[in-house]
């Protein structure tokens, strides 16, 4: 989309502006040309600016496009595998994209909501564009301090946005919403932000847990560790890199190229403290993560907290860190402590008390 959005604010922004066809990818299985949110214009001349499968459909979408201009209704478009027997267009990668196909108006609510959006983008300033995959859509922007009440959906679109996933929320069947003001239209939120980090630690069997469960939740996951023969992609194939180095020395060039942010959190899970302590000196040092924690038991915790005083780490800064690490769960196996420690990530997010629901009362989600 932001390859094509300074293109989109000029064609409504003149004097004789003209309404204009937006594409969009909002859903992708297997392997898509392109990502989620990829965006193509079409104007009223037939004009095509950008690309949403890198010239599989794009001639498909004009026709869409010119139906979409003329009746003022959305649609969604979905797309397959290319079947040389079948006369419908098709994707030759072997993956399936969806594709919302709405027209934009040159109107004064659109330009200032286009050029929000493209004065964040420009200002590094994360934001999320929601928009309703109904026939009339309605749009949403939402920032770190500005998320107003909308749809039922704000919640939803603020998780997107502070892990930096794009996607979507809500439900189908939306011709129900005029008789059901709280219905919760199926939405596809795009977000402009850093993607939420997991950098783990270690190469054991707790990290491998850890870092598949990190994945489905849509964190980019790193597994550090300075031993080659355990640090390998096969042995962690949910992680995004695996990375053999000294964990310190990694994580002060991650501190020093400003890769690392508040959406950042790091688990020290080696059990070892010529890896732990520097690790964790290192990273309590550095104001910018938004989560520490090491494993490790009241016994170890101790220890290990001795050693990072020794190593220079004041009071302060080791109140940042979460250790024992993870929630009370009970649980032993690799699995469930990854999901102990998982849930404590969630629930630090949310600034949630982590407690059993049945046992609170009032609503279950909280603004």
């Amino acid at each position: 989309m932001r390859d094509v959005l300074r293109s989109l604010i000029d064609l409504i922004d003149r004097d004789d502006a003209r309404p204009v066809a937006l594409c969009r990818v909002v859903g992708t299985t297997g392997s898509a040309p392109r990502e989620l949110g990829a965006a193509m214009i079409v104007t009223a001349d037939d004009a095509v600016i950008g690309s949403v499968s890198g010239g599989c459909v794009e001639s498909a979408l004009v026709h869409t496009a010119r139906d979409v201009l003329d009746t003022g209704t959305a649609v969604v478009e979905h797309f397959g595998v290319d079947d040389p027997d079948d006369p419908a267009p098709g994707l030759t990668c072997g993956g399936q994209i969806e594709v919302f196909v709405e027209r934009v108006e040159p109107s004064a609510e659109r330009r200032a909501q286009l050029t929000r959006l493209a004065t964040a983008l420009a200002a590094d300033q994360p934001i999320a564009w929601a928009t309703t995959l109904t026939a009339q859509p309605d749009w949403y922007l939402a920032t770190e301090t500005s998320q107003p009440p909308w749809r039922h959906l704000d919640r939803d679109v603020a998780d997107l946005l502070a892990t930096g996933r794009t996607g979507l929320v809500g439900v189908d069947d939306c011709d129900a919403e005029r008789a059901r003001p709280d219905r919760r239209p199926r939405t596809f939120v795009q977000t402009f932000a850093p993607t939420a980090r997991l950098i783990l630690v270690g190469a054991n069997d707790f990290v491998r847990a850890l870092s598949s469960l990190g994945a489905t939740l849509g964190m980019r996951v790193t597994v550090v560790d300075a031993r080659p023969v355990f640090a390998t992609a096969e042995r962690f194939p949910d992680a995004d890199e695996v990375i053999v180095g000294w964990p310190d020395r990694y994580l002060a060039e991650q501190i020093r190229d400003r890769r690392v942010s508040g959406t950042t959190a790091v688990c020290v899970m080696t059990h070892d403290p010529k890896f732990d302590v520097p690790t964790l000196r290192t990273a309590l040092a550095a104001p910018t993560f938004g989560f520490i924690g090491a494993l490790g038991s009241r016994r170890t915790v101790d220890d290990r907290n001795r050693r990072l005083r020794e190593a220079g780490v004041d009071d302060a800064q080791l109140a940042r860190l979460r250790s024992p690490l993870g929630l009370d769960l009970g649980g032993h196996t690799p699995a469930e402590v990854a999901v102990a420690i998982a849930a404590q990530l969630i629930a630090e997010r949310h600034n949630a008390s982590a407690t059993p629901l049945h046992l609170g009362d009032g609503p279950i989600h909280h603004r």
